[in-house]
C-alpha cells in the first residue's frame, strides 16, 4: 500500500462488542500498545505500532450495529465524496460530520450493499505505518457484482482498475495515478454462504502467517480459512473472539 493520499484507505477501525477484550486480543497478537481516549470521544482507542497509530476501535453504538473492522478511504472533501455516492447510486448512512479537530468523516453503503467510510484529515491525518509486520497492508472488497462495483468505485475516487485472477476466480487491481490502492474479489462458489454480505475486508501484515494464525486461534480468534500460498504470499482470514472478521498476509513481494 502507499501512504494516505486522497483516494487511498488511510483508517481502519473496529466497533465492537467487548471493547475491553478486544484490546486484550489485538494488542497480544499484533504487539499493539492501546492508547484510549477521554470522554469526549466515547473511549475511543487508537492502537499503536512502535508509537504510531494504525488502527482504532470503539464499542457499538447503534442498536444492531454489528461487530465488524470498517475501512475508510482518505478524503479531500468528505461532502464531495457524498455527493458522488448518491450520483453513483450508493446510500449515506452517515452524513459527513466533524470530529472535534480530528478530521471530518462520513459512511456509506455502495450500490450492492457493502459499508465503507471515509475520512478528510484534520489533526489526524490517519495510520501513519503499513506494511509492516502488525501494520495494515492491504484492503479488498469482497463482492457479487465487479463490474458494477468498479463503476462505482470508479465514480468515486477516480480509481482505474486492472483484471486478474486469484487461483480460478477473478480478481480486479484497484489503482489510482498508476499505485495499486486495494482489491476487488467475486464472491462465487461454495466458499461463500449466500447469506455473506457484500463487505471490505482488512488485511495486516505479519512475519509469518502460519504462527500468527496460530497464535490468534489461542488467543480465542476462529479460522475461517485457514493459511494459503498465493501470488503475493501467504494469507488466512480469522474472525477475532467478538466475532469481526479480519485477514492476515505474510508478503513475498
Amino acid at each position: 500500500m502507499t501512504a494516505p493520499s486522497p483516494g487511498v484507505p488511510n483508517w481502519v477501525d473496529l466497533a465492537t462488542a467487548d471493547l475491553e477484550d478486544a484490546i486484550r486480543f489485538y494488542t497480544t497478537l499484533f504487539g499493539w500498545t492501546a492508547e484510549v481516549s477521554g470522554d469526549d470521544f466515547g473511549g475511543y482507542t487508537t492502537f499503536l505500532l512502535n508509537g504510531l497509530p494504525v488502527a482504532g476501535a470503539g464499542p457499538l453504538f447503534g442498536e444492531g450495529q454489528p461487530t465488524a473492522w470498517s475501512t475508510y478511504i482518505a478524503a479531500e472533501d468528505a461532502d464531495v465524496v457524498a455527493a458522488r455516492v448518491e450520483a453513483a447510486a450508493g446510500k449515506v448512512l452517515v452524513p459527513p460530520f466533524d470530529v472535534m479537530d480530528q478530521g471530518r468523516m462520513a459512511a456509506f453503503l455502495d450500490p450492492a450493499g457493502a459499508p465503507f467510510s471515509v475520512w478528510e484529515a484534520g489533526m489526524m491525518r490517519g495510520a501513519e505505518v503499513f506494511d509492516l509486520p502488525g501494520a495494515l497492508t492491504w484492503a479488498e472488497l469482497n463482492t457479487r457484482d465487479l463490474e458494477g462495483a468498479k463503476a462505482f468505485y470508479g465514480a468515486v475516487f477516480d480509481w482505474s482498475f486492472r483484471d486478474t485472477r486469484m487461483g480460478e476466480l477473478p480478481y480486479v487491481i484497484c489503482e489510482r495515478n498508476h499505485a495499486q490502492v486495494a482489491g476487488m474479489q467475486l464472491m462465487i462458489g461454495s466458499a461463500w454462504p449466500d447469506d455473506l454480505l457484500p463487505h471490505w475486508l482488512v488485511y495486516f501484515a505479519v512475519g509469518d502467517c502460519d504462527i500468527a494464525a496460530d497464535h490468534a486461534y489461542g488467543l480465542g480468534a476462529r479460522i475461517i480459512y485457514p493459511p494459503v500460498t498465493i501470488d503475493v504470499g501467504r494469507y488466512a482470514v480469522l474472525e477475532d473472539p467478538q466475532g469481526a472478521m479480519f485477514a492476515i498476509l505474510a508478503a513475498t513481494r
